[in-house]
Formats: structure tokens, C-alpha cells, sequence
């Protein structure tokens, strides 16, 4: 018993500090503004986090995260509220994202 509540009170006391996810390819995110929402409801996605003046998507699928860009707010809701969140990623976001209009690119 003790021992939780010293666990407990050190998570009080560590410092808080901005969130940063890593990209894979030596690319790191601030998500300090990003609006992050953790995902119950999809196998397929974990999290989602979005930045509307930014226009920038981020989904963790199993442990990664994919990164959009230039992603609209319909865009954005119609993910949230799709009846499969994994289907709608594989047929909107990835198709549009490899090449396409979600392609973040670093030119």
C-alpha cells in the first residue's frame, strides 16, 4: 500500500513536459498543438492527432505513426465519425497520402 502511494505521488510530481512522437526517419513532432484522441473503438487505429492551422494528421497504427499533410477538417471529422476508421484510412488517407495529396513532402 505504501508502495502505490509513493508511485502515485512521484507521477504527481515528475515534471510535464511537451509530448513529441517520432516519425521513423530521424523526425520528431511537437504535439503541443495538436488536438490528440485516443482511439477504443478501431482495431486498426490507436490514436489521432490533428492540427487544424497546421492542416496536419497524425495516426498511430500499431505502434507508428503516419504522417498527412495539407489534410482538410472534413477530412479530419469524416475519420472520426467513419463507421471503420481502419477502411477509411486505407481508402482516403493512404491512397491519397503515398503520392498523392496528403504527401508530406519536405522540398
Amino acid at each position: 500500500m505504501v508502495r502505490a502511494a509513493a508511485l502515485i505521488l512521484s507521477l504527481f510530481s515528475a515534471p510535464v513536459g511537451p509530448e513529441t512522437i517520432d516519425l521513423g526517419n530521424s523526425t520528431s513532432v511537437d504535439l503541443s498543438t495538436f488536438d490528440c484522441r485516443d482511439i477504443n473503438r478501431s482495431t486498426v487505429v490507436q490514436r489521432v492527432c490533428y492540427s487544424a492551422s497546421e492542416r496536419t494528421l497524425l495516426v498511430a497504427v500499431r505502434g507508428s505513426y503516419q504522417h498527412y499533410c495539407g489534410v482538410p477538417t472534413e477530412t479530419y471529422d469524416a475519420l472520426m465519425i467513419a463507421p471503420s476508421m481502419g477502411v477509411f484510412l486505407n481508402r482516403v488517407l493512404r491512397i491519397a497520402g503515398a503520392d498523392g495529396r496528403y504527401a508530406c513532402r519536405t522540398s
